[in-house]
């Protein structure tokens, strides 16, 4: 898993671009997370407390993303595909998901969160 991380210059905000299949990573630290560091504490805290058997699961709900996390892996979804599907799909089709959702291992995340503190700390 690739990553990279920017703060516009215009604007001051702050993006966080993945590489293929963990593109909703890099959405949910830009649009949810963000420069918020109490919420980013507050993941890392829960990280910790999974990684300790003192928590079995840890979700934050988003605006349009959430995260879901056990003790091993954390999963990053959009809201939107939670929705209940009125019309059945044919056999030969499927939804295009695959820059809605991403996962990847828990201490991998917690490398992820921990490079973002460091990144938002220096910029």
């Amino acid at each position: 898993m690739d990553y990279e991380f920017r703060r516009n210059s215009l604007d001051g905000s702050v993006l966080a671009l993945f590489s293929m299949d963990h593109e909703a990573l890099g959405r949910w630290l830009s649009e949810e997370l963000g420069e918020d560091k109490s919420k980013l504490v507050a993941v890392l805290q829960a990280i910790a407390e999974l990684q300790a058997g003192e928590l079995e699961q840890f979700q934050l709900v988003g605006r349009d993303f959430t995260l879901e996390l056990d003790n091993e892996q954390a999963v990053v979804m959009a809201n939107v595909l939670g929705f209940d599907q009125e019309h059945e799909l044919q056999e030969s089709m499927s939804l295009y998901d695959a820059e809605s959702v991403s996962a990847c291992g828990l201490e991998d995340f917690q490398l992820v969160l921990e490079s973002w503190q460091a990144f938002l700390a220096e910029s």
